[in-house]
């Protein structure tokens, strides 16, 4: 399989569909290091605000290694634009919302101690008749004892989480004082595309909305149906954008694309003797035959360590834990089934969630199956606010999915009927379906959960927005 030419037509013709998935030890994949040209998803330069100012060096650092190979798309460019300030505010709003979390604690604290001890107390008098044993325990566990057994440990708590304000990134909505940006620009310089023209521009959406999204071919038809046709449209603006300037490109032969992206519009599934996803096949056989080039998709953690291994770039291990830790934490501006999946959810927007649908916080321990735990909890912070339980922060993504549907036809093998459900609990037993992630979280929490979660859910069907989907 390594020498297309001395394949049979039909072996060398459809050969991206039974090779290997791409390796790091892959004989070619050096060319793409060397003499390629490489693509950064807009993921990866919105990752640049999240890393810690050591790391973020280090991987300029590393990406000024390849600069020459750099390549902007206007699409990047434009989204890039577009979305920093999002990310620069949730940075900072992170930062904000731990102190506030810490006090809280601290004062959550305190309150639980008090009331232990008053507890205690009552317990002590009801069953002991011991009042001298209460009174000495009022007297050894005071309001002061307390305030004084905890100042010292909030102190350095608090210390560093003021701390923290060191990490904020302070810019002006002109980008002054922004150093990513600046630096940014300078890694690209004069390579970068120039915005396509307006018509352009329309058939491309055309194409994607009329018959690649609805045959499902890579890359971005999972985006269907979300806001405008154009906004829809980025990834395959992209990828078209790429390919016209790889088929007008005379001295490169090779696309190194990197994106923290590894949605179904981007990676096969795994299955069919696979053990993991891969970037679909049909990406690179589209690459080859309009462009003449060879694709090599990577996510960002491979991708640096791949300028390491090629060009010798100094990049510590703590640096790599936080790629990989941006990368498996970065929050899509929106949140599908499969986003959810993959996207563990911001602490905050859970104890708003919680907070806002008046459940306890031992819910998010309810089932021990990861992924269900994370569905029901983006659902739930999705759910609040389309219910309008609490207003959505800035930088909040719109959550695309529910856990039930009323439909006579069974959405997915994997659903299970309303009946499902308690009795005189779920008003839609006999009309409707119900996930399995919902159905598994009900089954294993408290009645009053259980209650609340399915008055939740009844009401978001009975509200059918227009842009949430039941599967």
């Amino acid at each position: 399989m390594n020498d297309p030419e001395g394949e049979l037509p039909m072996i060398k013709q459809y050969r991206d569909w039974i090779q290997k998935s791409p390796s790091e030890n892959d004989p070619e994949r050096s060319r793409f290091f060397t003499d390629g040209l490489i693509v950064l998803d807009t993921n990866i330069l919105l990752s640049l605000y999240e890393y810690t100012p050591a790391a973020r060096q280090q991987v300029l650092d590393a990406l000024r290694n390849v600069q020459p190979l750099l390549w902007l798309p206007h699409q990047v460019g434009l989204e890039f634009f577009q979305n920093r300030h999002r990310v620069i505010i949730g940075r900072k709003k992170a930062l904000e919302e731990s102190q506030r979390t810490l006090r809280n604690k601290i004062s959550d604290a305190k309150k639980a101690l008090k009331e232990a001890r008053t507890h205690t107390q009552k317990m002590l008098i009801r069953y002991a008749q011991d009042t001298e044993a209460s009174s000495k325990l009022e007297k050894q566990i005071s309001d002061k004892v307390i305030n004084d057994l905890l100042s010292d440990l909030s102190s350095t708590l608090e210390g560093q989480a003021s701390r923290l304000r060191e990490y904020d990134i302070s810019v002006s909505p002109n980008g002054e004082g922004d150093t990513v940006l600046s630096q940014v620009a300078d890694l690209f310089r004069e390579q970068i595309a120039s915005p396509p023209d307006p018509e352009l521009t329309r058939r491309r959406v055309e194409e994607a909305s009329l018959y690649r999204f609805p045959n499902l071919i890579p890359p971005g038809f999972k985006d269907a149906g979300k806001g405008t046709a154009l906004a829809s449209s980025g990834d395959f603006l992209l990828w078209e954008e790429t390919i016209s300037h790889m088929a007008a490109s005379e001295n490169r032969s090779h696309l190194l694309f990197v994106s923290n992206d590894t949605k179904e519009d981007w990676y096969q599934p795994s299955g069919e003797g696979r053990s993991e996803p891969r970037p679909w096949p049909y990406l690179k056989s589209e690459m080859r035959m309009r462009a003449g080039a060879e694709l090599r998709i990577e996510t960002p953690g491979t991708f640096y360590r791949g300028i390491n291994h090629f060009l010798h770039a100094e990049i510590a291990e703590t640096t790599y834990a936080e790629i990989d830790r941006a990368s498996v934490g970065a929050v899509p501006t929106s949140i599908t089934e499969t986003a959810a999946i993959r996207t563990q959810p911001p602490p905050d927007l859970v104890a708003a969630a919680l907070d806002a649908a008046g459940l306890e916080d031992a819910l998010v321990y309810a089932t021990s199956n990861t992924t269900h735990r994370f569905l029901l909890l983006w659902w739930l912070i999705g759910a609040t606010t389309q219910l309008g339980r609490r207003t959505p922060t800035d930088e909040e993504p719109d959550v695309l999915f529910m856990p039930a549907t009323r439909a006579t036809t069974q959405p997915d093998p994997s659903w299970v009927p309303g009946v499902r459900l308690h009795l005189g609990e779920w008003p839609y037993r006999s009309s409707s379906w119900i996930a399995p992630w919902f159905a598994d979280t009900i089954n294993a929490s408290s009645v009053r959960d259980r209650k609340i979660l399915q008055g939740l859910a009844a009401q978001q069907l009975a509200f059918k927005p227009r842009d949430i989907q039941a599967d």
